[in-house]
C-alpha cells in the first residue's frame, strides 16, 4: 500500500461573503486559481495528475474540479465534485488519499471551494401545486429540534445544551479565536499557505487580495457580551453572531502523491495522510459529531489523544470545539491555535482543506508532529483526518 503524501498546499485568503473582497469572484475562478497554484508549488508536470477532487457544498451542483482542469490546461484530467456539506474539503482530501493508497491513482489534487457571494439560487415546483418556491436540498427531514435552515439551533444551541456550556464559555472561545488569528497575521504565520490573487473591482480598479479579512482586531469580551442572542424567544438561548462562524468565500487545494513517486520526483513531503473517518449522528446532535468521529479516526491511526500535537476542530459555532474538548479531554491550548470559523471564517466547502493546510504549516514551524482536523457537517455528520508532519 502506497503512502499518500501531501507535497504542496495553496489557499486564497478568506473573504467575507456578500460584502468582502471576493464578492465578485465566482467559484470557477477560485477553484482554478487554487488548483493552478497547488500544482505550480509542487513543481510537477501537470500531465502526471490523475484526478482533481474539489468539495463544493451548497454551491449549486456541477463539477468545479473538471472546470479547473480545463482552465489549467489539463484536459486529460477528469474532475470530481465532492459534497459532504461542511466537511466537503476534508472529505475531498480523504478521497484523494484513499485513491492513492489503493494504488488506483498516483497524483491527485484535492481541496474545496466556496463562493457564497455568487452561489446560484435554486427554485423548484412545490409538489402538489403549480407554484414555484426557493429551494435548497435538505440533509434530513425538517423538524423543530433540527431545522435544516437554522444551524444556530441544530448545531450551536443543541450542542451547548447537551454539553452543558454557558454563553461565557462560548464567548471566551470566540474571543480567543480572533486574538489567535490576529496574532497569526502579525507573526506572518499564514504567509506560507496563502497565495495572492488579483481582483478587479466594479469600478475597474485592481487590487491584490492576500489577507483573511474576517477576523476582528477590535473584538473584546464586552462587545461579544453585548450581542443579542439569535433566538431571544428561546429561554437562555446563548448563540450569537459573535460565537458563530461567518459566511465566507475562498478556495484551497493541495497535491497528494504516492510516496514512492514523490521520492522519485525529488520532492520532500509536507505531510503524510495517516487515517480518516466519518460518522453519522442524529441531526439534532450534529455539533457533537466531532466527539464521535475523533475516537474513531484515532483508533484507525493507532493513536491516542495525547499523541496529537495540534488539533483543528472547526468553529461552525464555538460550542462545537468547546464541547469536544470537554467531552474528550483535549487540551484547549492545542486546538485552533491560529483561529478558526469564528475568526477566520467558514467558507463551507473550503474549510476542511484550509484546516489541514494551516495545521501542516504550523506543525512544521513547531518541528513536526501529528495533526488532526475534525468537524461536524450538516445533517448529522462528522469527519476527521489524521496526518503526520515531518520536521522541515
Amino acid at each position: 500500500m502506497a503512502d499518500a503524501v501531501i507535497v504542496s498546499t495553496a489557499r486564497t485568503a478568506i473573504g467575507t461573503a456578500f460584502k468582502g473582497s471576493l464578492i465578485d469572484v465566482d467559484g470557477m475562478e477560485l477553484g482554478t486559481k487554487a488548483v493552478a497554484e497547488a500544482v505550480a508549488r509542487a513543481g510537477i508536470d501537470p500531465a502526471i495528475v490523475d484526478d482533481i477532487v474539489l468539495g463544493e457544498a451548497l454551491y449549486g451542483g456541477g463539477d468545479l474540479a473538471r472546470y479547473a482542469a480545463t482552465e489549467c490546461g489539463m484536459e486529460s484530467v477528469p474532475g470530481l465534485a465532492h459534497n459532504r456539506h461542511c466537511a466537503s474539503g476534508l472529505a475531498a482530501v480523504a478521497t484523494a488519499a484513499g485513491s492513492i493508497r489503493s494504488d488506483m491513482d498516483r497524483v491527485v489534487v484535492a481541496g474545496g471551494v466556496q463562493a457564497s457571494s455568487t452561489s446560484p439560487r435554486a427554485t423548484r415546483r412545490v409538489p402538489g401545486t403549480d407554484d414555484w418556491s426557493d429551494w435548497m436540498s435538505p440533509t434530513h427531514r425538517d423538524r423543530p429540534d433540527a431545522p435544516n435552515l437554522d444551524m444556530s439551533i441544530t448545531v450551536g444551541w443543541n450542542t451547548a445544551v447537551e454539553a452543558g456550556l454557558s454563553r461565557d464559555d462560548m464567548d471566551a472561545w470566540a474571543l480567543r479565536s480572533h486574538q489567535r488569528a490576529v496574532a497569526g497575521f502579525d507573526a506572518g504565520s499564514f504567509a506560507d499557505e496563502i497565495f495572492p490573487i488579483e481582483i478587479t473591482r466594479r469600478d475597474g480598479t485592481t487590487e491584490t487580495f492576500e489577507v483573511d479579512e474576517h477576523p476582528r482586531r477590535d473584538t473584546s469580551a464586552e462587545r461579544l457580551a453585548g450581542l443579542k442572542p439569535l433566538h431571544p424567544e428561546i429561554e437562555d438561548f446563548s448563540i450569537t453572531a459573535g460565537n458563530a462562524a461567518g459566511m465566507n468565500d475562498g478556495g484551497a487545494a493541495m497535491v497528494l502523491m504516492a510516496g514512492d513517486l514523490a521520492a522519485a520526483e525529488g520532492l520532500t513531503p509536507l505531510a503524510t495522510v495517516r487515517a480518516w473517518a466519518s460518522v453519522g449522528v442524529d441531526p439534532a446532535r450534529t455539533g457533537m459529531a466531532p466527539c464521535e468521529v475523533i475516537p474513531k479516526v484515532l483508533d484507525r491511526a493507532g493513536l491516542s489523544i495525547g499523541d496529537v500535537g495540534l488539533w483543528e476542530i472547526n468553529e461552525a459555532f464555538a460550542s462545537v470545539p468547546v464541547a469536544a474538548c470537554k467531552v474528550l479531554g483535549i487540551d484547549e491550548e492545542l486546538v485552533n491555535v491560529l483561529g478558526s470559523g469564528c475568526s477566520l471564517g467558514h467558507p463551507i466547502a473550503m474549510t476542511g482543506a484550509r484546516m489541514i493546510i494551516t495545521s501542516i504549516h504550523e506543525l512544521r514551524r513547531r518541528g513536526g508532529g501529528v495533526g488532526v482536523a475534525a468537524m461536524c457537517a450538516g445533517g448529522g455528520m462528522g469527519s476527521a483526518v489524521v496526518f503526520d508532519v515531518a520536521a522541515p
